[in-house]
């Protein structure tokens, strides 16, 4: 059996009611839930929240919110991988034993059912712990700089002052869209970083993270361009 998990707490603060906030048309939440479905990976799809509204929201668009997340788990410190624990034990003292669970965001309109699919697929046909979603950097992170307390400029690594930049190892970051995980490493509250957990790569135009106003609306007008051309 695999399940999705859509974290969505109430009480956002640097975007207020993020989660249920619309976004070109429809609340943000709708993205996930809608790809989630079509994506047929699901025997359920869940919506773990502590807020009557958004579980008013979810339940609109075709989720299930079979619990209310307890106060302790909802607040600005708790991760992911303590949720995602609460809801598998709470299925299974519900008699419901998933295999595999997809911690799929909320607030990720770019999020595709293929990606899902193609990522559900990796980790049933490996050996891998975890599948989480990544991009690759814009530029490379060995020639960053910082601004120091005197106002003047440093290298991070000053060796690499001359090195070009076709001759650096890429590097990759969370995009923060989704992780498949085996249910039992999940419980385990394992580490999703590490060697047993592989990724798929998504090219950066797909990934976006939304955490001011002025990201919200870069975003939808990112959604509408690649919506144009048939990429959403």
């Amino acid at each position: 059996m695999n399940i999705c998990l859509i974290p969505a707490r109430g009480g956002s603060k640097r975007i207020l009611g993020k989660n249920i906030k619309e976004f070109n048309g429809k609340p943000i939440i709708a993205y996930s839930i809608e790809a989630a479905i079509k994506s047929g990976c699901f025997d359920r799809v869940i919506v773990s929240t502590d807020d009557k509204e958004i579980a008013e929201f979810a339940n609109h668009f075709g989720a299930e919110t079979p619990f209310i997340r307890p106060a302790e788990l909802a607040n600005d410190f708790i991760g992911t991988i303590p949720v995602t624990k609460h809801a598998i034990q709470w299925l299974k003292e519900n008699k419901c034993t998933p295999d595999y669970v997809c911690c799929l965001y909320a607030t990720v309109p770019f999020i595709t059912a293929n990606l899902i699919s193609e990522s559900f697929n990796k980790i049933f046909k490996s050996k891998f712990e975890f599948i989480f979603a990544v991009t690759n950097y814009p530029a490379p992170i060995k020639r960053a700089i910082k601004i120091n307390n005197q106002d003047r400029v440093e290298m991070i690594n000053p060796d690499h002052y001359n090195t070009r930049t076709q001759d650096f190892e890429e590097f990759y970051f969370d995009a923060g869209q989704l992780c498949w995980g085996k249910s039992y490493s999940w419980e385990r509250e394992e580490s999703v970083i590490g060697p047993n957990t592989s990724t798929i790569i998504l090219p950066s135009y797909l990934v976006n993270d939304i955490d001011t106003e002025e990201d919200w609306r870069k975003a939808e007008i990112m959604y509408r361009v690649l919506k144009s051309d048939g990429i959403l």
